[in-house]
């Protein structure tokens, strides 16, 4: 049955158009081409990876942490409370007023007591700023060599200035050796955040995240199978454009340099727009969708390669809301700005309201402390 199945797999009427097959990938005359036996590299390198980025973590982001002054604030801890503590992890993190008021009966604690008990258990949980700022700094010092490695890799290439030229000779397309080590390392660094991804920070579009990283993996696997690999290379180029701008505007928002975080997050949701929304969708898959028709009948491997790029292309709309959400509160008299997928700290006073409103009572004047109202320390909150 796995015999039968490999052989449906890889038959060669569903990845090539007809007249063509995997013989015309073979080696010949001292060219060398793609093969899905290379793909077994990116194993092996996704776990250098793994360790590189421990180690990195552990030495170079801590001193580039140190040197941009990251403050970490000291969270307070709960007093250690069987029943609530069984509730928290068992029941509900953040529990209603019914649940509160008879957690109070069974505890002796006032629903005030509750209310930050609960609070300051869930800050506990939330990661810190040196964690936030040691993953931003990993991700920005790849993207940022990724980026300039595939410059170097296309700079003289023609089809990175003439587009249909990426379909020039397939699929008899010679691999070269940047080539090879551009597609292994971009693959293996992808599989490495796919490994990594039960332990880095969760944000509100983890989902998105987990079908990014597996389309982008099938993606680069794909168009390396079937030799798209000048394709596969343009695209790469275009995601890593924008990749690290971001990260470095996270790494100066965790240091709380204000100004360089607000200038470099325009610069990135400018280049991100032009890359993502402009280049990727009017360009490349332009040149994958519609000009290869001219040249060849559809078959099954132009419509499932087509599909991922659509896939990747929903998830740069659905990103590029967030950054336009976050990009309006950069207007005149909008002072906070956040990333829309971001889990922030509660506070006192945040605690306060909630009290309030779980109470149904309405708040004069603000929540109040002896007698004044407290500090909000939640102003120009950044991205995250």
């Amino acid at each position: 049955m796995l015999s039968r199945l490999s052989e449906w797999f890889w038959n060669e009427r569903l990845w090539f158009p007809e007249g063509l097959g995997w013989a015309n990938l073979e080696g010949s005359d001292g060219l060398t081409y793609a093969k899905a036996a290379d793909l077994w590299v990116t194993l092996p390198i996704a776990l250098v990876f793994l360790i590189i980025r421990q180690i990195f973590e552990r030495t170079v982001a801590i001193q580039m942490a140190a040197a941009l002054g990251v403050k970490e604030k000291v969270r307070v801890r709960v007093e250690h409370n069987p029943m609530l503590e069984s509730f928290f992890r068992i029941s509900n993190k953040t529990p209603k007023q019914c649940e509160i008021e008879s957690l109070g009966k069974k505890t002796g604690y006032s629903e005030r007591q509750i209310h930050r008990w609960f609070r300051q258990r869930r800050n506990q949980e939330r990661p810190n700023k040196l964690k936030k700022f040691k993953e931003a700094s990993w991700r920005f010092t790849f993207y940022l060599l990724a980026f300039i490695a595939g410059l170097a890799a296309l700079i003289d290439k023609p089809w990175l200035y003439k587009m249909e030229e990426m379909w020039t000779g397939f699929p008899m397309l010679t691999l070269l050796p940047s080539q090879f080590w551009y597609y292994m390392i971009e693959l293996g660094f992808y599989m490495s955040l796919l490994f990594s991804v039960a332990s880095d920070i969760k944000r509100k579009d983890f989902k998105e995240q987990i079908v990014h990283h597996v389309a982008t993996i099938l993606l680069i696997s794909f168009s390396w199978c079937v030799n798209y690999i000048r394709a596969g290379t343009l695209i790469m180029l275009v995601h890593d454009a924008a990749d690290y701008l971001l990260e470095s505007a996270k790494m100066f928002n965790y240091a709380g340099w204000r100004k360089a975080c607000n200038y470099i997050f325009i610069l990135f949701a400018v280049v991100f727009m032009i890359t993502r929304l402009v280049i990727f969708p009017f360009w490349i898959l332009h040149c994958t969708w519609v000009y290869p028709v001219t040249v060849y009948p559809p078959f099954f491997g132009y419509y499932f390669f087509n599909g991922l790029l659509f896939v990747l292309q929903c998830l740069h709309i659905f990103w590029a809301v967030l950054i336009l959400r976050m990009a309006v509160k950069f207007l005149p008299g909008n002072n906070i700005v956040e990333d829309e997928r971001s889990d922030r700290e509660e506070t006192d006073s945040e605690d306060d309201v909630k009290e309030q409103e779980d109470r149904k009572v309405p708040m004069k004047n603000g929540p109040v402390q002896n007698g004044h109202s407290p500090l909000n320390n939640n102003h120009h909150r950044k991205t995250e």
